[in-house]
């Protein structure tokens, strides 16, 4: 299904780093890039769809002529009573060829070629879909490293303000400015940060790891990312173009029509069955035979045959039963991916209006409390603030700019999760400058009509990149 609009994503970086020469990525442009050409579930994907291009070559099969040869050389052993005979006992050269071919097998292949397609149709928007969610994934590793560099960084200042709060504090202490549990608070204080701190850069070292695996470098300097292009207005607009456009949606929808055909080629096997044939044979008798005997021959003959099912043990019904429960099956589970859209949609719209809300509110926080830190510092200094008062205005302060930066991750991450559950964050959305997009339909042209028995492709390599 095109889209009639397209909301892209510009991810334009500059002079672009080729992906498979990169020891490390600085843009978002270049982790999604890196992440689509080498992500191994990506890539996996890919190999799967193959599989469903070959399956409707499978399926064509069914419909065309097949051709064997049989040979032999037989040789008697003994002969006696009517059997007996004054032919040699051989040895007898025999060569035969069988042709057969389908003229009718009761829907069996016309449906089973109609599966098979709507099978390499769910496979396709199977492959769009897991583009999206790996993309979420980049996005999300990415901001993730951001976010907790930021963190770690405000807590390394947050350590360097209080020791040197700390020592200030000691120093007033020592000329009795200051009494001995204002030093405790700002040693508490201290020591908290530094476990904050350490904290942080717990995060961050898993932050960097889960970048690796979904993205398979580690992060460079990583810039801010790109604007996320205009996003629905409301929430009910959200899902109308999800339920339009998502890929998974597509994919159930084309799974349950594979599963119909399916059904109707089940019921096939209770009609009779039509072929024709043809038969050719070589017979050689490679012993010495009287002079008036030929020592060699040859048969062929030609007809029609045709095979009707009369009682074939319960099994077609068991089939068609088990066809139908299948297909039953998938038409709960769109049911179901259909609630999962609606909800996914609603969810990531909601939980990007509440982080644009947070941003604006935590931007007044952060620049109130900037304020109200410089307020308690001077009036400290002038007598009218204790040590704890700058040490809870420093706090606040650290935490509404955590506060902020989390609120920018969270709004850019279920920006680009919306656009996902839309169906518009896959690789071709997102203008991925320097990489060639995988093209389906090439591999299923050279597999789908392929008529040779002997065609192959070279032994697999894996596609994906190692971090280890």
């Amino acid at each position: 299904m095109s889209k009639p609009v397209r909301l892209t994503l510009l991810l334009l970086a500059g002079a672009m780093v080729t992906p498979a020469a990169a020891q490390d990525v600085d843009t978002l442009s270049e982790a999604l890039s890196l992440t689509y050409e080498t992500n191994p579930t990506l890539t996996g994907e890919r190999a799967a769809l193959r599989g469903d291009d070959a399956g409707v070559a499978l399926a064509r099969s069914g419909a065309r002529p097949s051709l064997s040869a049989v040979a032999g050389i037989n040789r008697d052993l003994t002969r006696s009573g009517i059997l007996e005979s004054t032919q040699p006992k051989g040895p007898d050269l025999s060569v035969g060829v069988d042709l057969s071919l389908p003229l009718f097998r009761g829907g069996q292949v016309k449906n089973g070629i109609r599966a098979a397609k709507a099978r390499v149709a769910a496979g396709r928007a199977t492959l769009r879909a897991v583009e999206g969610d790996i993309f979420v994934q980049a996005v999300a590793a990415y901001m993730d490293v951001r976010l907790n560099r930021d963190i770690v960084e405000l807590n390394q200042n947050q350590v360097r303000v209080l020791d040197t709060n700390l020592q200030a504090t000691s120093d007033r202490f020592e000329i009795g400015d200051v009494t001995r549990t204002d030093v405790a608070q700002s040693q508490a204080r201290l020591q908290l940060a530094q476990a904050n701190l350490a904290s942080a850069e717990g995060r961050l070292a898993s932050a960097i790891e889960t970048f690796r695996e979904v993205i398979g470098v580690f992060p460079g300097d990583l810039a801010p990312p790109p604007p996320l292009p205009p996003l629905p207005q409301t929430a009910e607009e959200a899902v109308d173009i999800a339920l339009a456009y998502n890929a998974d949606f597509e994919a159930i929808v084309a799974n349950a029509a594979a599963a119909r055909f399916d059904t109707k080629a089940a019921k096939g096997a209770r009609l009779p069955t039509l072929s024709a044939v043809g038969s050719g044979t070589y017979l050689n008798a490679l012993g010495s035979n009287p002079s008036a005997i030929p020592n060699s021959g040859t048969s062929t003959s030609v007809g029609v045959s045709s095979r009707i099912p009369i009682y074939q043990g319960g099994a077609p019904s068991a089939r068609i039963r088990q066809a139908q429960a299948f297909e039953s099956q998938l038409l709960e589970r769109r049911v179901a991916v259909e609630r999962a859209v609606i909800a996914d949609a609603r969810s990531a719209f909601a939980t990007y209006e509440a982080a644009q809300r947070a941003i604006a509110a935590n931007q007044v926080a952060v620049e109130a409390n900037e304020l109200a830190q410089e307020g308690a510092r001077l009036e400290q200094s002038i007598g009218s603030r204790d040590v704890l008062d700058v040490l809870n205005a420093e706090q606040e302060l650290l935490n509404s700019q955590v506060s902020l930066a989390t609120a920018e991750r969270d709004a850019y991450v279920a920006g680009f999760r919306l656009l996902d559950v839309m169906g518009q964050a896959e690789a071709e959305d997102l203008n991925l400058e320097g990489t060639a997009l995988y093209d389906p339909l090439g591999n299923y042209r050279r597999v789908a009509g392929d008529i040779m028995d002997w065609a192959g492709d070279p032994d697999p390599e894996p596609v994906a990149t190692p971090t280890r």
